[in-house]
């Protein structure tokens, strides 16, 4: 395979062209209540070549590698029809790598029969505490070994396993239904999915508690975020600002994502960073040979970066980050995060808290929004802080603002930052879910608006 990938290289007449190949193995158990919803295992290979070409770009999907010759001459005709006649890619001098699994507990080296008896075992847990009426409970790895080629001469090769678990409760009294989740999932192997009895007793028992929760007062208040909220916060609403390729195609963003610019106090630093072994969002390469690196969005208050592929850091003339990313090999590569963070500081949670006399304390995020820098998020669940202490449950607690404004609205980073995984991941123009980690320390945000009775 190498000598025919080496041979249709060799016949490249575009500027640039490159081959993915991909294999995969895939094993999922699924329980919905009572009831089994899926189980089995799967596996997959293909690839798919890119061609660029003064600016534009052609793209081949495919399973059958024999005909990769063919299929790059497609590939160089679709750039060549789409090129406006200038455009360039920012380049690395060709690169080599590979990146090999060392882990003694492989999730794929484990039966289906115990991965469907661990999650059976969670299953009855949710299913076993009162007024819980349903469940979704599953398990998941995914094995993914991806071969890159161009013809600059770069090549790489890297495995990784992808394995967790997701547990939903729902809660019923009379009309009032209630839901709880969690999910936890890394790169670390089997081991992820053990011992989370405690979070999934937890779960269920939140699901009941929102029944008799009271709704949230709407209006202006002072919040802390704990750090899965601060998370997907960091995530959602700025990350994605932060992808170049959202930058150059709109003068507005542009002109306010302007390097140098104020975005916050002294003390907030965000980050996205893919080097970081055993997280979700980890990985050695992204999906154009790139390697992964930590770069600093915002750092010490100041807008000082953002993500980029070949041709948006050629655009931007800026640098390689390493941030194109795909969800499989049907895909073309788009600019992505990886794991997405605010750098924690020096605050305890028991300082914020003692600062406040009405405000409310939200934790996790149940859903939410994000229209360019306008978001709306629901916490999964909230705690009304009165005196400096928390006090009583909240639920459908909406924060909703600017995230510039909010930015420099945050007026304390605590010292407890977390990294978050699971089972989900990132959406962005028809990929989902992208395998992707995000977290926080808790922070404080003054004047959040929230919406509630």
């Amino acid at each position: 395979m190498e000598t025919l990938i080496k041979k249709a290289l060799e016949s490249v007449s575009v500027d640039y062209v490159e081959i993915h190949l991909e294999e995969r193995e895939h094993s999922q158990v699924y329980f919905a209540g009572k009831e089994l919803d899926s189980i089995g295992i799967n596996s997959s290979y293909g690839g798919n070549i890119r061609a660029f070409y003064k600016g534009g770009w052609g793209f081949v999907s495919f399973n059958d590698p024999k005909r990769i010759i063919e299929y790059v001459k497609i590939a160089e005709k679709q750039a060549r029809l789409t090129s406006p006649g200038n455009g360039g890619l920012r380049q690395l001098a060709p690169f080599k790598g590979e990146t090999y699994l060392e882990m003694e507990d492989d999730p794929r080296k484990i039966t289906i029969q115990e991965k469907y008896d661990l999650i059976k075992h969670y299953n009855d847990i949710l299913l076993g505490a009162p007024k819980i009426i349903t469940t979704k409970t599953g398990y998941e790895d995914t094995f993914i070994r991806r071969y890159f080629y161009d013809n600059l001469g770069s090549e790489t090769v890297e495995e990784r396993v992808y394995s967790g678990i997701r547990f939903s409760a729902y809660a019923k009294d009379g009309a009032n239904v209630q839901i709880a989740f969690d999910t936890i999932g890394e790169t670390e192997g089997w081991h992820t999915a053990l011992g989370h009895e405690q979070e999934v007793e937890k779960v269920a028992k939140d699901a009941v508690d929102l029944l008799k929760a009271e709704k949230v007062e709407a209006g202006k208040y002072t919040v802390i975020a704990d750090p899965k909220l601060a998370g997907v916060f960091a995530h959602e609403a700025f990350g994605h600002l932060s992808e170049a390729d959202h930058i150059y195609e709109n003068e507005k963003i542009k002109k306010i994502m302007k390097l140098g610019k104020r975005f916050g106090v002294d003390e907030l630093s965000i980050v996205d960073d893919g080097t970081i072994k055993g997280k979700r969002g980890y990985y050695a390469y992204d999906d154009e040979g790139i390697p992964s690196q930590k770069t600093y969005l915002i750092k010490d208050g100041i807008l000082v970066g953002r993500l980029h592929s070949k041709e948006t850091a050629y655009k931007m003339g800026e640098n390689l980050t390493g941030n194109a990313r795909a969800i499989t090999y049907a895909y073309p590569p788009i600019v992505r995060m990886s794991c997405t963070y605010i750098e924690g500081r020096d605050k305890s949670f028991e300082e914020m808290i003692s600062e406040i006399d009405d405000g409310i304390y939200a934790v996790a995020a149940l859903g939410g929004m994000t229209e360019l820098e306008q978001f709306t998020f629901s916490s999964a669940k909230a705690y009304k802080i009165k005196n400096g202490k928390v006090d009583r449950m909240l639920r459908d607690v909406i924060l909703t603002g600017n995230v510039f404004e909010t930015l420099m609205n945050i007026d304390a980073i605590g010292n407890d930052q977390q990294l978050f995984g699971g089972l989900g991941g990132c959406g962005k123009n028809g990929q989902f879910p992208l395998p992707v980690s995000d977290g926080s320390p808790h922070i404080r945000i003054k004047n959040v608006i929230i919406g509630g009775k």
